[in-house]
């Protein structure tokens, strides 16, 4: 835990800031003790370095009981799995695993289960043997389909 300083409350590891709004960030383990202006930054840092700017899912009607089509990628059509990260951020991954020996070091992700779904957490420390399975980023897959219209602005 932070600091207090007498407030009651714990200080921004980055600013310092004595705040309320201070407390543990990531759904995996505790990545930092930060404000909130402190986290929507690095998070977004983190995501944009590892390509995870998908937006989330919505969550659906529970009293809808219909079909829910899986999600699309919007440039070439495939079906993508989306994730959150350990950063509240979410990535489109491939449906399928691959061996690390055929996907880039920086497209390389993996499932990290937790008590409320998966998580998905970038390869990066250990590199796996070339033969482990990975999830690659979708990025590293898409295709733009060029029979449709894309919106250039």
């Amino acid at each position: 835990m932070g600091a207090t300083r007498g407030t009651g409350w714990a200080s921004c590891q980055l600013c310092g800031t004595y705040d309320p709004a201070v407390r543990g960030r990531g759904r995996i383990g505790l990545l930092a003790e930060l404000c909130d202006s402190c986290w929507h930054g690095l998070a977004n840092d983190i995501a944009e370095e590892e390509g995870a700017t998908s937006a989330p899912l919505p969550d659906p009607d529970p009293d809808d009981v219909s079909w829910i089509e899986p999600p699309t990628c919007p440039d070439c059509g495939a079906e993508v799995h989306v994730y959150p990260t350990n950063y509240d951020r979410w990535v489109s991954l491939a449906t399928r695993e691959q061996p690390a020996k055929n996907v880039p070091a920086h497209y390389r992700w993996r499932l990290t289960p937790t008590p409320t779904g998966s998580v998905a957490v970038r390869v990066r420390a250990i590199d796996p043997l070339l033969s482990d399975l990975v999830l690659p980023d979708h990025r590293m897959l898409c295709v733009p389909d060029e029979d449709e219209p894309h919106d250039v602005g």
